[in-house]
């Protein structure tokens, strides 16, 4: 195995890559290395954020992109086009019988790195500092594992998750108070193994007003205290860094956000970044989430984190990666060190040593392939395929979640779903209302409903 150091710092002078339109120095790409390619050749990309398409893929292939602006924004890190493969902070490359892992050298610093052909060459290129790592390991996805092992030394222990539920795919974003209560009371009847009940979006009175439930929910305080009484943990959701325009928030604080950002429209409003550096924004932020761990909740599901990264003009003068850092060291402060931090729409290098599980894939859905054709977008195919592509991962940063069980009758192919779920080591959370599922659904998920593995994942060769 050779390690070797290229590329400079993102700010660096630096002889500069032409631009895929012809512009001469437009993107700040400098070559980090040449290699030479065969019809065998695979290159390995691996997206920003949980949602973003990650595999293995032929070099003929035209690897997945966002369909729509919006699609970009909430589910793509800027700058990714078609024209190119692109591994945000790692990108591999397996050809004749060696492996060769460009990637980032810390998790403050996650350049994207770029392949393309140039005549007889693969030409990778970067706009940081990448470590060069080439193996002959004969299983990419191995060589994957090796390097993710080195790249996580000194993070904390991977943690074991028990089963749990989840309100998302049962009752979306009409949940209430009542509706949780509903299938907690089946658990026992059906002898489902549920540890965690995890009340998910819909409860809050406008994305940012976290205290504030809707007006037709009920109680927050009153469900995490039905849920502990049950004799399980009550998680809850949060999408910590974003504020809807429309928010309480939004009006009494503005100059608690990120100035002329935008972390893209959702729920019917545009979604503003919280800026985590203003010290009025950071208080907030912690007083949220220790009012919360005083109502009873010890696991949060923080998602749409994305929008932390972001760049912008913030309080103090960060880049998104040091913001993003810094808020989610803020939320750890903030619950302690016992309760857990599970990730969402999160930056996946950034992230590591920060939480304790990881969505790794987009959202699954009854359907199997997102109408957009977007396969960031929910679907159960772009679920698979991202969350088989990172299994490397689990044991290694974090336990994996690869998303819910959803097995009711009205979910397309709900038995390759299932088998998905099965062959994975990570989260098992169901997300069905009990009363909707059928025999077969009842018994596979009360099958599924097991403890997470803290191990790693044995890897497949992606040709095999």
């Amino acid at each position: 195995m050779v390690d070797l150091l290229v590329g400079t710092p993102r700010l660096a002078e630096r002889q500069q890559d032409p631009a895929p339109d012809g512009n001469e120095g437009s993107v700040p790409f400098s070559t980090v290395a040449e290699l030479a390619y065969d019809a065998s050749t695979l290159v390995f990309e691996h997206g920003w954020q949980s949602w973003s398409p990650s595999g293995w893929y032929r070099l003929d292939a035209r690897p997945p992109r966002p369909t729509a602006p919006n699609h970009h924004v909430m589910a793509y890190r800027p700058g990714v086009d078609a024209g190119r493969f692109q591994g945000e902070g790692l990108l591999a490359v397996a050809t004749a019988g060696e492996v060769t892992i460009f990637a980032a050298t810390s998790p403050d610093d996650v350049p994207s790195i770029r392949a393309e052909i140039r005549g007889d060459r693969l030409v990778i290129s970067a706009d940081g500092a990448v470590q060069q790592t080439t193996t002959t390991q004969a299983n990419p996805n191995q060589a994957l594992a090796d390097w993710a092992d080195a790249f996580a030394a000194g993070a904390p222990p991977v943690r074991v998750f028990g089963p749990s539920w989840c309100s998302w795919y049962a009752y979306w974003g009409k949940v209430t108070e009542r509706d949780v209560m509903t299938d907690v009371r089946q658990f026992d009847e059906h002898d489902l193994s549920v540890d965690l009940v995890l009340l998910d979006e819909g409860y809050q009175a406008a994305i940012g007003d976290w205290l504030t439930p809707r007006d037709d929910f009920g109680s927050t305080v009153r469900l995490a205290a039905d849920i502990r009484s049950s004799g399980r943990r009550a998680g809850i959701w949060v999408a910590p860094f974003l504020v809807a325009s429309g928010s309480e928030t939004a009006r009494k604080h503005p100059e608690w956000l990120v100035p002329g950002i935008s972390a893209g429209t959702n729920w019917g409003q545009e979604q503003l970044v919280l800026d985590v550096t203003h010290p009025g924004a950071a208080r907030h932020l912690q007083d949220v989430f220790t009012e919360l761990c005083r109502q009873g909740y010890d696991h949060f599901k923080l998602d749409f984190v994305y929008a932390g990264a972001i760049d912008g003009p913030r309080h103090e003068q960060v880049d998104g990666i040091t913001a993003y850092r810094h808020g989610m060291r803020l939320l750890r402060e903030a619950v302690g060190p016992n309760r857990i931090l599970h990730g969402c729409g999160a930056p996946i290098l950034p992230s590591l040593g920060l939480v304790d599980c990881m969505r790794i894939s987009p959202d699954t859905d009854p359907l199997v392939d997102p109408p957009s054709g977007d396969i960031s977008q929910p679907g159960q195919r772009g679920a698979r395929s991202t969350s088989v592509a990172r299994e490397f991962l689990h044991g290694r940063w974090w336990a994996n979640d690869s998303d819910c069980l959803i097995v009711r009758p009205d979910v397309q192919e709900r038995e390759l779903w299932a088998q998905h779920i099965e062959a994975g080591p990570g989260l098992r959370m169901s997300s069905d209302p009990i009363g909707a599922l059928d025999r077969w659904a009842l018994d596979r998920t009360r099958e599924l409903l097991v403890p997470s593995s803290p191990r790693p994942h044995p890897l497949k060769d992606p040709d095999a």
